[in-house]
């Protein structure tokens, strides 16, 4: 028992350094940018709240569970914006295969049977092909939008985003998982960019 506890506090210590990694979003208010912990915790928050805009079928719990797991591996990677000018990095070989290695250390903290269901779970939010992930995906791409529009366009503007790779990079990953969601969004987003 004492070497479970030991693993899973160790597991829960090294979590908290999510709270150092600061993304590319700004909060809300555009005051400062936003930390991987809170976007997690947000994000948990908005499968609650947003529930009954996903497909049949869908289990928000397991939907929360992989949010709350899905942005650990930035402790040793980083966040690495879509919108960025090294956006390219964002969902490449490279990249995948150091979030990899980073699952690999984080959830093999854990006690042997928890490493595994974890991961899997995180895996499968990877994967983004059950519903649970692709809702799940839906909203971690739906979430920064609304920080920027809510902030006069945030991360937008320093990135020099337009209208189509909005669509293309984010509004097609959420209209996959949510299409509700992306049609009111994308009006609020079109707004900003003088479309509508």
């Amino acid at each position: 028992m004492t070497a479970r506890l030991d693993a899973q506090f160790a597991f829960l210590m090294e979590a908290d350094k999510l709270k150092q990694i600061l993304r590319a979003t700004t909060l809300a208010d555009g005051s400062r940018r936003e930390n991987s912990g809170e976007h997690s915790w947000h994000l948990a928050l908005y499968a609650l709240v947003l529930a009954d805009h996903a497909a049949p079928g869908v289990s928000i719990d397991r939907v929360i569970r992989m949010l709350i797991l899905h942005d650990l591996v930035e402790i040793d990677v980083g966040d690495v914006p879509i919108h960025s000018q090294n956006g390219a990095a964002h969902g490449s070989a490279e990249t995948a295969a150091a979030e990899a290695r980073a699952a690999d250390r984080l959830f093999g903290l854990l006690p042997g049977d928890l490493g595994v269901e974890l991961r899997a779970l995180w895996e499968e939010f990877e994967a983004a092909e059950t519903p649970d992930a692709v809702f799940a995906k839906s909203l971690d791409r739906v979430q920064p939008v609304l920080h920027n529009i809510a902030s006069g366009g945030g991360t937008w503007t320093e990135y020099d985003v337009t209208f189509d790779q909005l669509e293309s990079r984010v509004g097609a990953k959420v209209a996959r998982g949510a299409p509700d969601l992306w049609a009111f969004v994308r009006d609020r987003a079109a707004a900003y960019f003088g479309r509508g």
